[in-house]
Protein backbone atom coordinates (compact mmCIF):
# COMPACT_ATOMS: atom_id res chain seq x y z
CA UNK A 1 0.00 0.00 0.00
CA UNK A 2 0.80 3.56 -1.04
CA UNK A 3 1.81 5.55 1.89
CA UNK A 4 1.22 9.67 1.42
CA UNK A 5 1.97 11.71 3.87
CA UNK A 6 0.67 15.06 2.64
CA UNK A 7 -2.93 15.43 0.12
CA UNK A 8 -0.54 17.00 -1.91
CA UNK A 9 1.16 14.00 -2.51
CA UNK A 10 -1.55 12.40 -3.12
CA UNK A 11 -3.59 14.08 -5.40
CA UNK A 12 -1.85 12.78 -8.48
CA UNK A 13 -2.61 9.15 -7.29
CA UNK A 14 -6.34 9.97 -7.18
CA UNK A 15 -6.57 11.70 -10.63
CA UNK A 16 -4.66 8.34 -11.91
CA UNK A 17 -7.11 6.38 -10.26
CA UNK A 18 -9.65 8.37 -11.61
CA UNK A 19 -8.09 8.76 -15.31
CA UNK A 20 -10.96 7.35 -17.45
CA UNK A 21 -13.87 10.21 -18.14
CA UNK A 22 -17.18 8.11 -17.66
CA UNK A 23 -15.36 7.24 -14.36
CA UNK A 24 -14.66 11.25 -13.65
CA UNK A 25 -18.53 12.09 -14.61
CA UNK A 26 -20.14 9.58 -12.57
CA UNK A 27 -17.92 11.12 -9.86
CA UNK A 28 -18.73 14.98 -10.74
CA UNK A 29 -22.85 13.62 -10.90
CA UNK A 30 -22.20 12.47 -7.60
CA UNK A 31 -20.43 15.00 -5.75
CA UNK A 32 -23.49 17.30 -7.81
CA UNK A 33 -26.21 15.39 -5.83
CA UNK A 34 -24.51 14.89 -2.95
CA UNK A 35 -24.00 18.70 -2.63
CA UNK A 36 -28.27 19.53 -3.68
CA UNK A 37 -29.29 17.00 -1.44
CA UNK A 38 -27.13 18.32 1.43
CA UNK A 39 -28.45 21.99 1.01
CA UNK A 40 -31.82 20.59 0.38
CA UNK A 41 -31.43 19.32 3.44
CA UNK A 42 -30.06 22.23 5.87
CA UNK A 43 -33.04 24.25 4.54
CA UNK A 44 -35.84 22.34 4.69
CA UNK A 45 -34.61 20.83 8.19
CA UNK A 46 -35.27 17.18 6.89
CA UNK A 47 -32.56 15.71 8.70
CA UNK A 48 -33.24 12.28 7.07
CA UNK A 49 -31.62 14.26 3.99
CA UNK A 50 -28.46 13.10 5.39
CA UNK A 51 -28.88 8.99 5.32
CA UNK A 52 -29.04 9.58 1.79
CA UNK A 53 -25.53 11.69 1.35
CA UNK A 54 -23.38 8.36 1.71
CA UNK A 55 -25.46 6.60 -0.37
CA UNK A 56 -25.53 8.79 -3.25
CA UNK A 57 -21.84 9.84 -2.68
CA UNK A 58 -20.41 6.21 -3.00
CA UNK A 59 -22.73 4.83 -5.34
CA UNK A 60 -22.25 7.03 -8.31
CA UNK A 61 -18.52 7.00 -7.65
CA UNK A 62 -18.45 2.87 -6.93
CA UNK A 63 -20.26 2.54 -10.48
CA UNK A 64 -17.50 3.90 -11.98
CA UNK A 65 -14.74 2.86 -10.01
CA UNK A 66 -16.18 -0.70 -10.69
CA UNK A 67 -17.69 -1.01 -13.84
CA UNK A 68 -15.47 1.77 -15.31
CA UNK A 69 -12.30 2.12 -14.32
CA UNK A 70 -11.97 -1.61 -13.36
CA UNK A 71 -9.98 -1.15 -9.89
CA UNK A 72 -10.80 -0.24 -6.29
CA UNK A 73 -11.74 2.91 -4.58
CA UNK A 74 -9.27 4.83 -3.08
CA UNK A 75 -11.68 5.61 -0.18
CA UNK A 76 -10.68 1.91 0.89
CA UNK A 77 -6.80 2.85 1.68
CA UNK A 78 -7.30 6.16 2.24
CA UNK A 79 -10.94 7.45 3.17
CA UNK A 80 -9.77 11.02 4.19
CA UNK A 81 -7.65 11.75 1.23
CA UNK A 82 -10.12 10.34 -0.80
CA UNK A 83 -13.05 12.14 0.38
CA UNK A 84 -10.91 15.74 -0.07
CA UNK A 85 -9.24 14.55 -3.57
CA UNK A 86 -13.13 14.14 -5.02
CA UNK A 87 -14.49 17.70 -3.44
CA UNK A 88 -11.04 19.02 -5.37
CA UNK A 89 -11.43 17.26 -8.37
CA UNK A 90 -15.02 18.29 -8.48
CA UNK A 91 -13.48 22.08 -8.04
CA UNK A 92 -10.66 21.05 -10.61
CA UNK A 93 -13.47 20.18 -13.19
CA UNK A 94 -15.88 22.92 -12.35
CA UNK A 95 -12.88 25.68 -13.41
CA UNK A 96 -11.93 23.70 -16.48
CA UNK A 97 -8.74 22.45 -15.12
CA UNK A 98 -10.03 18.94 -15.85
CA UNK A 99 -11.83 17.67 -18.86
CA UNK A 100 -14.32 15.40 -19.00
CA UNK A 101 -13.67 14.24 -22.45
CA UNK A 102 -10.85 11.97 -23.71
CA UNK A 103 -9.16 10.95 -27.03
CA UNK A 104 -7.75 8.43 -24.84
CA UNK A 105 -10.46 6.32 -23.92
CA UNK A 106 -12.99 6.87 -26.46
Amino acid sequence: MQKFTTFHEFYPFYLQEHSHPINRRLHFIGTTLLLLILIAALITRYWYGFILLPIVGYSFAWVGHFYIEKNKPATFKHPFYSLAGDFRMFYDILRGRIILKSDKHN
